[in-house]
Formats: structure tokens, sequence, C-alpha cells
């Protein structure tokens, strides 16, 4: 089964609520004394501002844990000490949070999600042979995508979808043509003086005789019975 990295670290937190009571009377009482000075130094490790006080019950805590972990020496859980990283890491935190802060919450899962996306799922990408160079080149590429994302998200450019871009190119193109309708119908409107209308002048100007040469031209009609051909020469009326 897998649980997610948060999921676990919420279920962890829950479960240290209860923790030293569930243990109560079935455990020695130095393992539960131990339990209960380790948490007290990981709750106080946690807070947004530590001072002077508070480094000062950070260091009683660590003392006894140190004292009451003897108990798993002794049962022979850790026959030969404790060369743990993590617990012996427990002895920098007053000399650290002086120099650089409080922790403020900070846990390793924060590097145990970049192992995931860093190192994990690159590796099930890969062909499983060689596979370094692989997931470096799998890295360089998420990496740029993320930051393609960024870059377009504050152009704009990934706001609605395909479908809503071109509706609103549609819709513009659509008002774009009744804009110059209207302008069109507009400058017809201003060409007019004086209410003379333009369809008049127009036929006035078809009706007449055309200026130019005269031409030569006839027209032949259709062949009837026992009537003659009828030619008419319009050259005649000119």
């Amino acid at each position: 089964m897998k649980v997610s990295v948060s999921k676990f670290e919420r279920t962890h937190s829950e479960i240290k609520q209860v923790f030293v009571t569930a243990l109560e009377g079935f455990v020695p009482i130095d393992v539960t004394k131990a339990l209960t000075a380790f948490l007290d130094f990981c709750y106080i490790a946690r807070q947004d501002v530590l001072t002077d006080d508070s480094l000062d019950a950070l260091d009683s805590a660590l003392g006894r844990f140190h004292h009451h972990r003897k108990i798993f020496q002794e049962a022979g859980v850790r026959p030969t000490g404790f060369s743990l990283p993590r617990q012996h890491s427990l002895t920098h935190y007053h000399h650290h949070i002086k120099k650089f802060g409080a922790p403020n919450g900070l846990s390793s899962s924060i590097t145990e999600s970049k192992h995931i996306s860093a190192v994990k799922k690159p590796w099930r990408q890969s062909r499983r042979y060689e596979a370094l160079s692989q997931m470096l080149v799998i890295n360089t590429r998420n990496d740029k995508l993320a930051a393609a994302r960024i870059d377009f998200s504050s152009r704009g450019m990934l706001n609605g979808t395909c479908l809503s871009e071109a509706l609103n190119k549609l819709q513009n193109t659509l008002e774009d043509v009744e804009d110059d309708t209207i302008s069109t119908e507009d400058d017809l409107d201003l060409s007019t003086e004086d209410g003379q209308d333009l369809d008049a002048d127009e036929e006035e100007d078809m009706t007449g005789a055309v200026d130019g040469p005269p031409t030569l031209s006839e027209v032949t009609l259709a062949q009837k019975r026992g009537k003659h051909r009828l030619v008419f020469h319009i050259s005649e009326h000119f």
C-alpha cells in the first residue's frame, strides 16, 4: 500500500498525541520517560519563536532523553549503543537555532518529496540501463516545462481553452465586419448632399445617347414559315 508523504506526516503527528498514553502500563517506566522527553524536545523545536528559556527547556528535554534511553541498551534492543545520525543531530539544534533561527516545523519529509520527483519518478521513466544520463535529461526537461508554464501563465496564455480562444477570435472578426459595414453606410449618407437620390442620378446617366463614334450593327430575327427574313438595321436609326 502506497501512502503519500503528507498523509504519513499527518498520521504521524496524530499518533504522537496519544503515543505515550497508549504505551503507559505496557512498557517499562523508563521507556515512557524516554519517549516523553523526546516528544517534549520535538514540540519545543517546532515552535515559531524560540527564546533563551525555550532553548534551556530544549536542552533539558534532550538531557532527560539521553538519560532514560539507556533502557533500550539494557534491554538488549541496542546492545552496542546509539550510533544513529538523527539522534546525534539533536545535539546540534541549540547551536544552529542560535545561528540560523527557529526551524519552524522543518521536516526531513521535504527532502523525501524532492527525492521522489527528482530520482524515483525519472528512474521509472528511464530504460533502467545506464539510467543516470536519462534521469538528468528528464529532470532538465521537467524544469524547462515548469519554467515555460510560469512564463505562459504570467502572459495570460493559459487562460481558458482552445475552443474559447477560437470563439473570441470569431466574435472579434464579426465585430470588425459590423464596424466596417456601419462606417460604409455613414460614408454613403455623407456623400448624399441636399437630399439628392444617388439611384436617380444613376438612372439619368444611363438614359439617352451614349457619347462616342457610331457603329454599324444588325439583328437577325428567327425565321418564320411563309414570311421573309426580317433584317433590322440599327444603323438606319442613327
